[in-house]
C-alpha cells in the first residue's frame, strides 16, 4: 500500500502549551482516516499543521515521500492538499460560482477563463448545488454553505482532502447526504482525513482511526477496535464514568 501522507514525531507548542506531542501516523492512498478525540485534544491543530497554516515545532510531514512541513499554506495547496474549516469560510461578496472559481486558481491544478467557469460549474453539480451559481452566499442554507466550501476545495483538484467537522450541525437527512458525498469522494480516488465527532459517520466512512487525547495519540486501528478501547472510552467519558 502506498502512503499518501506520513507524520513523524509531529509536535506543536504554543508557548508552554504542547498542543500536539510527537504524533505519528500514515495515511494510505485512497483511504478515509478518521482523526477523533475529545474537544481540545489537538485534532484541528493537526489539520492546521498538515495544511501549512501553522509551522511545526518539531517533526516532519511528508506527502508521497516529499517533505511538505517546511512549506507555506499556499504551496501545500499547490502540492494537492485541500481543506475545509470548522467554521465555514466563504467569500460573502461573491456569487456561489465565483466562490468556486476562486478554488480553481489556488489549488493543485489551476484553471483560468472559460475552463475555470466550466470546471466550477461541474464541481457545484458534484456537491449537489447545480444551477445555483448565480445565487449569493447569503441565500444558502447551512448545509449548502458546507457544500459550497467543499466545491471550492474540489475545484483545486486536490489529492488529499482535510475535512474539519464538515458533518457537524446537520440534521439526520442532511447527515446521510453528507456521508454519501464523502464516500463518493473516496470512490473517486481521493484520500481523506476526517476530523469528526459524529460516530455514525466514523463507523460508516473510516477505514482507520487515530484517537487523540491531550495532544497525543492514544489509539489507532479500525473504528470498531478503537471505539471499544478502554483508554479511548476513558478519554471521552473520564475515569469515573468509563
Amino acid at each position: 500500500m502506498i502512503s499518501a501522507l506520513s507524520l513523524h514525531a509531529v509536535t506543536k507548542r504554543f508557548g508552554g502549551l504542547v498542543a500536539v506531542n510527537r504524533l505519528e501516523f500514515d495515511v494510505v492512498e485512497n483511504q478515509v482516516m478518521g482523526l477523533i478525540g475529545p474537544n481540545g485534544s489537538g485534532k484541528s491543530t493537526v489539520l492546521n499543521l498538515i495544511s501549512g497554516a501553522f509551522p511545526l515545532s518539531a517533526g516532519t510531514i511528508r506527502m508521497h515521500g516529499n517533505i511538505i512541513s517546511n512549506l507555506q499554506s499556499q504551496d501545500v495547496a499547490r502540492r494537492g492538499v485541500g481543506r475545509t474549516f470548522q467554521l465555514v469560510r466563504l467569500l460573502s461578496s461573491m456569487t456561489v460560482l465565483e466562490n468556486v472559481k476562486a478554488g480553481t486558481v489556488f489549488g493543485y491544478k489551476r484553471r483560468w477563463g472559460a475552463e475555470a467557469d466550466t470546471y466550477a460549474e461541474a464541481m457545484l453539480e458534484r456537491v449537489g448545488l447545480g444551477g445555483r451559481g448565480d445565487m449569493s452566499v447569503g441565500q444558502l442554507t447551512y448545509i449548502d454553505t458546507k457544500r459550497l466550501e467543499l466545491a471550492r476545495v474540489l475545484a483545486g483538484d486536490p489529492k488529499i482532502i482535510l475535512l474539519d467537522e464538515w458533518l457537524a450541525g446537520l440534521n439526520p437527512t442532511e447527515l446521510g447526504q453528507g456521508i454519501n458525498l464523502i464516500r463518493s469522494l473516496r470512490d473517486d480516488g481521493k484520500t481523506i482525513i476526517l476530523v469528526e465527532h459524529v460516530m455514525d459517520a466514523i463507523r460508516s466512512l473510516c477505514d482507520e482511526c487515530v484517537v487523540m487525547a491531550a495532544g497525543m495519540k492514544i489509539a489507532q486501528g479500525k473504528p470498531e477496535q478503537v471505539l471499544s478501547n478502554s483508554e479511548v472510552i476513558r478519554a471521552y467519558l473520564g475515569d469515573d464514568d468509563a
